[in-house]
């Protein structure tokens, strides 16, 4: 056994299964620390991610293009978070409330739509193209790994450093974070709260369903009902144990991507371990990065908290 553990195969297929599974998982993360960072707890990024791997398979399956596959997994991802942006941000309902009902709302939805127009069946996409980076693909264990990906893959970790300087270093990364923290003192600047929160719980929708439609159309390849398996939920752990730092969320993507590809990852190597085991990894590595960091995760004071515009 501690040979396969070591092998070249194994660890080839783990890290590979690693960056495949951790990539919706930073897209929502990254998502999901937008909204927290204006003030908004988008519970609903779950059902984002089943409308865009949903949506995202449709238009992937009957348009023969991955790319025009992820643009409409993106859209439904944003109207998603049109209702989210409407009740919550405009409205001042409860966000967590409203979000577990999205989710539980867009998971009868996709299963109900599935069965309408593909009965029992379960079409496969074909096999997306990876874009290979010469010379550090060669790499042995980790050239496969890390650099033979489809395009989105390289985005989606360009995309943190994105994050990372807009929060850092422009005004629009200044007014949400005093969307989050001091709303009040943001409107007092002349700046909008409301209109800067719903950009915030829109790009939410954009990212998260972006990645529930990688999750179908690359990971996956097929739409499955209920197909997310909770990697919403693990994107909120992710954001609010980021504190606000995108590059956390991408390494925290990357831990919860290891657990998730054991499973394969074991049966190339030809290691026998029961499956559950190696399921509730991701959700054990949860609890236990909680325990951890938990109390050390710093969140906007005005988290949940709805504004009504013109309040000090």
């Amino acid at each position: 056994m501690m040979t396969g553990l070591f092998s070249e195969v194994f660890l080839s297929a783990l890290l590979f299964g690693a960056v495949t599974a951790a990539i919706p998982l930073l897209l929502a993360g990254l998502g999901e620390q937008m909204s927290e960072k204006a003030g908004v707890l988008n519970i609903g990024i779950e059902g984002m991610m089943l409308a865009g791997a949903y949506l995202g398979f449709v238009g992937a399956f009957y348009s023969g293009s991955l790319w025009l596959g992820f643009l409409t997994g993106a859209a439904g991802g944003v109207a998603v978070a049109l209702i989210m942006a409407l009740l919550c941000v405009r409205i001042g309902l409860n966000q967590i409330v409203i979000g577990i009902a999205l989710t539980l709302g867009l998971e009868g939805l996709t299963a109900l739509l599935h069965h309408f127009q593909f009965s029992r069946s379960y079409p496969r996409l074909p096999a997306a193209d990876a874009t290979v980076i010469p010379l550090l693909s060669d790499i042995p264990v980790i050239g496969p790994a890390f650099f033979k990906h489809q395009l989105i893959v390289y985005l989606a970790v360009a995309l943190v450093f994105a994050m990372g300087y807009l929060y850092r270093r422009t005004q629009l990364g200044l007014n949400l974070q005093a969307a989050g923290d001091k709303p009040a003192a943001l409107d007092v600047a002349g700046i909008d709260v409301i209109r800067t929160r719903t950009v915030a719980v829109l790009t939410t929708g954009a990212l998260a369903g972006l990645g529930g439609a990688y999750l179908a159309n690359v990971g996956a390849g097929l739409f499955i009902p209920f197909i997310t398996n909770g990697a919403g939920f693990l994107g909120i752990v992710l954001a609010m144990l980021a504190r606000g730092r995108p590059i956390w969320v991408l390494f925290g993507a990357l831990l919860f991507g290891v657990c998730l590809s054991l499973t394969t990852a074991m049966q190339v190597a030809g290691i026998n371990i029961p499956t559950d085991v190696i399921q509730m990894l991701p959700f054990l590595a949860v609890m236990i990065m909680l325990v951890l960091f938990g109390r050390r995760a710093s969140l906007p004071a005005a988290l949940g908290i709805p504004y009504e515009r013109g309040a000090r």
